[in-house]
This record gives structure tokens, C-alpha cells and sequence, in this order.
């Protein structure tokens, strides 16, 4: 029995880059052997097994055969004779199907072994399939899509970007299903740039059978004398690219990805300005959320952005009133971190066009002044003081904040 570190372990040591976690193949071993070495069995579709120390998965070296479309339609093979390239060679990509020996140490030993010139393509920086069993998995798209908001500098090699033009043609990519296609996007929005996921998605068609909400950002009409990133899916990105170099939170950063959607539905006769596309986008967002079991913690956000990003992007021209009106509508009271966030992603909103992105944005800090001053009303002792007449209570505890606004205001 044989066991080795297989996968992006290898892949991100070559690169000099953390390794996060290991995934770990046993080559030449039963089920029976396993459990007799104290190892746990826990997988359903393949024999995958608990280490009894580390409890740190590891998987009998297999293959795998296509039996139906999508993510779930594979049949697995493993056995002692099953090699370790065979089991390489059912992995999506070149620099992903390396491995090394484990000693019993812990550490690695011996060369990297690399069938299929991984290693190459690292150096190349390019992403290739290793078969053409790729196109059997349409997750290894959104895979290769994460990978490029990651490895920023790499590109699809283009047999493979052809493989994947097929996946899309074919329908395999509308077999995904929602939790995995939410997955795969969730964790590309927190890499470096996730700007390059969306354009991978672009490139081979999928986008459009994904997200074809953001999609349609790129075919909004335009104007000769306006600038293309005002309004389009151009935009969009270097709203989410500039959310994820400030480090936001999931959140926002879903926020900042579809807060425009309703660009995409405006009216010729009100282009470019796009009047009332806050309310279109709600109306859009609202579907695609439900369609990706979006977290309720980004799906609330992101309404809220889409709904508000341009009453707060215009708070400069507000007085108290006005101000104390908005946060009550976006519950800041209630939820001040999450008001905070909304502020980040309106933020990048702002920044996210050519010559803007170091722009003052002082919209965040007025509103964090007001926020402060209408939290500090003491809505109790208003209440208490109005015991009697719990009707006027709501109204009273709103001019108590309009007039801390104000004060804070300078008003």
C-alpha cells in the first residue's frame, strides 16, 4: 500500500504559494485494509476513509466512467490494481494531476510525479485539461473559472476553452446543480480578482446559462459620448475586482456583483441615464437568488444595495430628515453591520469606472455620522414618556432621531 499527496497540494507548493490542505489517493489498498489500519470509512459514491490520528480524508485511487449528464452522473471503479496515474488521469487539469509519495512521517519524498506535464504548464502558466473525459464534469468549468480569478496570470489553453464551448453546447452546464454552481461561485468571488471568473464564463457561453442576468449587462445600449463602463458589464466588474482588493466580505462583494442588474432592462427613451433600474434590479435579483439558493445574509444585502446604492450615493443632497428616513429603510438601527457593509459595496459602486477609483467617496462617512446620532436616541425613554399614547411613539422616536441628525449635521 502506497499513499500519496495528489493535486493542488503539489500544485501550490510548485508555485511557492501556501498549501491549505492536503488531498490524499492510497494506491494498492482494499476497504478491508483500510479499516483494519484503523482508518474510518465515510464516503457514499467512493470509498473514502477518516485517518485515525489527523482524521484527514483519504480516497482509494479509482476511476471513473460517465453514466448520466451533470455533477452526479459518474460511476466509480477502485480496486488494489487501480494505478496512481490512472487515478491522475481522471483529474480536470494538468498542473492538478501531480502527486508525491507520503512517508509515514508525514513529509514527501521523491520527485514529483507528473504523467501528463503538469508541471509545464505551470511554468507556462496555462490551464489545460488532461483528457478528453474533461467535458464528463461540467463543474470542472466553474473549477477553471475560480482558478483564473486566482492564478490571475494564467490563461485557458485553447483546446480546452473548445472542450468547454462544447459542455455549454451540449446542455451539461444546465445540469449543474444550484448548491454546487453556488459554490463554485461564492469561492471565486473571494479570489484575487474575480473579474476573470466571470470573463472564463463569458468566453466559453456559460455565463449566459448561469447568470444570464449579468450577461445582459454587457449588451446594454450605449451612448457615442458616454464613457462603456458607466453602464455595462464592464462596470459591474471593476465594481466587484475593486470590492475584493479592499478585502469585503462575501456579502458585498455578491452586493457589488449585482447591483446593476436592472441596467439591462432600461427603456431606450430614458438611456443612458437608466432611470429606475434600482427597482428593476430588485426584481431580477430577487428570482436569481431564489434560482442559486443565495444565503439569506447575501441575498438580503445585495437587495438592499440594488434597492438603495443610488438614494446613497446622493446623500450629500440631503438633510436630517431625509437621511434618518434612508437608514430606517435600510434597518440601520437594527443592523448596523450590515449597513456598514451596504456602505462598502455602495463605495465600490462609486470607484468602479476608469479615473474613479481613487476617488473620495464622503457619502460613507456622512452616513456613519447619522447612524451613530440616530442609534444614540434612547427609543425606550421616548416610549416611556408616551406610555399612554403608544401611537405617537414610532413618529416621536423619528423626530428624536432627525433632530441628533441635525445636530450632528451642524443643521
Amino acid at each position: 500500500m502506497n499513499i500519496y499527496v495528489v493535486g493542488g497540494a503539489i500544485r501550490d507548493a510548485l508555485l511557492g504559494v501556501p498549501v491549505q490542505d492536503r488531498d490524499y489517493v492510497v494506491v494498492g489498498a482494499t476497504p478491508e485494509q483500510m479499516v483494519a489500519q484503523g482508518y474510518r470509512p465515510v464516503g457514499k459514491d467512493f470509498p473514502v476513509f477518516l485517518h485515525p490520528q489527523t482524521h484527514e480524508e483519504y480516497a482509494l485511487a479509482r476511476t471513473e466512467r460517465k453514466t448520466a449528464a451533470g455533477y452526479h452522473g459518474f460511476q466509480f471503479f477502485y480496486a488494489p490494481d487501480v494505478t496512481l496515474e490512472e487515478d491522475l488521469a481522471r483529474r480536470d487539469l494538468t498542473i492538478n494531476a501531480m502527486a508525491r509519495q507520503l512517508q509515514p512521517d508525514g513529509s514527501l519524498s521523491g520527485p514529483v510525479i507528473d504523467p501528463f506535464n503538469g508541471q509545464g504548464d505551470l511554468q507556462a502558466r496555462v490551464f489545460r485539461h488532461v483528457s478528453d473525459a474533461f467535458i464528463e464534469d461540467p463543474v470542472r468549468i466553474l473549477r477553471i473559472a475560480r482558478f483564473a480569478a486566482r492564478f490571475t496570470d494564467f490563461t485557458v489553453a485553447p483546446q480546452t476553452l473548445e472542450l468547454m464551448h462544447k459542455m455549454v453546447s451540449a446542455g451539461e452546464v444546465d445540469a449543474l446543480v444550484p448548491e454546487r454552481v453556488w459554490q463554485e461561485l461564492s469561492r471565486g468571488l473571494m479570489e484575487t480578482r474575480p473579474s476573470r471568473m466571470f470573463e472564463v464564463l463569458r468566453a466559453c457561453g456559460a455565463l449566459e446559462r448561469i447568470l444570464p442576468e449579468i450577461e445582459a449587462l454587457w449588451g446594454v445600449p450605449q451612448r457615442a459620448d458616454y464613457h462603456p463602463e458607466v453602464d455595462t458589464g464592464v462596470h459591474v466588474m471593476m465594481v466587484v475586482d475593486h470590492a475584493a482588493a479592499r478585502g469585503y466580505a462575501l456579502a458585498v462583494r455578491f452586493a457589488a456583483l449585482t447591483h446593476d442588474l436592472g441596467k439591462a432592462t432600461t427603456p431606450e427613451d430614458v438611456l443612458p441615464r437608466h432611470i429606475g433600474h434600482e427597482g428593476r434590479s430588485v426584481d431580477l435579483l430577487k428570482p436569481l437568488c431564489e434560482r442559486l439558493r443565495v444565503p439569506n445574509e447575501c441575498r438580503d444585502l445585495a437587495i438592499l444595495v440594488a434597492r438603495e446604492h443610488g438614494n446613497i450615493h446622493r446623500v450629500m443632497e440631503m438633510g436630517a430628515a431625509a437621511v434618518v428616513r434612508l437608514i430606517e429603510r435600510c434597518d440601520g438601527i437594527r443592523k448596523p453591520a450590515r449597513f456598514a457593509e451596504a456602505l462598502q459595496a455602495c463605495e465600490a459602486d462609486a470607484r468602479g469606472r476608469l479615473g474613479f477609483e481613487a476617488r473620495e467617496y464622503p457619502q460613507a462617512e456622512r452616513l456613519r455620522i447619522a447612524l451613530v446620532a440616530a442609534r444614540a436616541v434612547d427609543a425606550g425613554a421616548v416610549a416611556g414618556s408616551l406610555a399612554d399614547k403608544p401611537s405617537m411613539i414610532k413618529d416621536a422616536v423619528h423626530r428624536e432621531r432627525v433632530r441628533g441628525v441635525g445636530l450632528a449635521f451642524g443643521e
